[in-house]
């Protein structure tokens, strides 16, 4: 199933900003019904019918450069420690084993920091 149909059980309520990439274009009504006061901070096309509205498109550009500081940990989750399916353990392993994988997401990320102190 898509993310953006379970955009509803992903908002708690306290939200005050929302990002999405294109793909939760189109879910502000289902935004605002989860979280009232947040933002929706949301890419939108950036291209209407041959012509490319920059306005748009540079606040598209600063959405995904904080979107990607979001993703980067997941990437290296996925690329450096082969997380890359959730095997059906049972909730409470599952989530074991993912706190135990972004700690070392964390150690990967501050690896050169930690070398520095130890040495």
């Amino acid at each position: 199933m898509a993310d953006k149909h379970m955009l509803p059980d992903l908002l708690h309520g306290e939200e005050s900003k929302v990002w999405g990439d294109a793909a939760y274009q189109g879910q502000a009504e289902a935004i605002r019904r989860a979280a009232p006061r947040a933002k929706d901070m949301t890419s939108r096309r950036a291209r209407y019918s041959q012509f490319i509205d920059e306005v748009q498109r540079r606040k598209n550009r600063t959405k995904a450069r904080v979107r990607s500081r979001v993703e980067h940990p997941f990437g290296i989750l996925k690329r450096v420690f082969g997380f890359v399916k959730v095997r059906f353990r049972g909730l409470k392993k599952n989530h074991d084993h993912l706190c135990a994988a972004f700690a070392l997401v964390n150690l990967y990320l501050h690896r050169r920091r930690l070398a520095t102190i130890a040495a």
